[in-house]
């Protein structure tokens, strides 16, 4: 067991970083998500949208998220039809961090 003790260690340090990493990535993209969105959405895994017709992000979907295109949309320019809903752009890490916490905060897609 003691031969085995270095690398737990190892493997404990390395994994508990690599979810502090993810934790400070998470709340950076809900930041600049309540910043830019939550005047029309519910940002967080709670909460009813401000506007009824503007989902909330946790209801988007695995579908869009997984989507190749959706994290280059959001470099290029995402908007909607929605004529009220503004262009916004996000740099590649910004765009990256918004598409992990979206797939962090969904809910589970109800059976149709």
């Amino acid at each position: 067991m003691k031969r085995f003790a270095p690398a737990l260690l190892v493997v404990g340090v390395l994994w508990s970083t690599g979810g502090r990493a993810m934790d400070v990535e998470h709340r950076h993209a809900e930041a600049m998500l309540q910043r830019m969105c939550s005047r029309c959405h519910a940002v967080g895994r709670t909460g009813t949208s401000p506007n009824k017709v503007a989902p909330p992000f946790r209801r988007l979907g695995e579908n869009k998220l997984y989507d190749p295109d959706f994290m280059q949309r959001l470099q290029d320019g995402y908007s909607s039809i929605h004529r009220f809903m503004p262009t916004f752009r996000f740099g590649r890490d910004d765009a990256e961090a918004v598409v992990n916490y979206l797939r962090a905060i969904q809910e589970p897609q109800k059976p149709k």
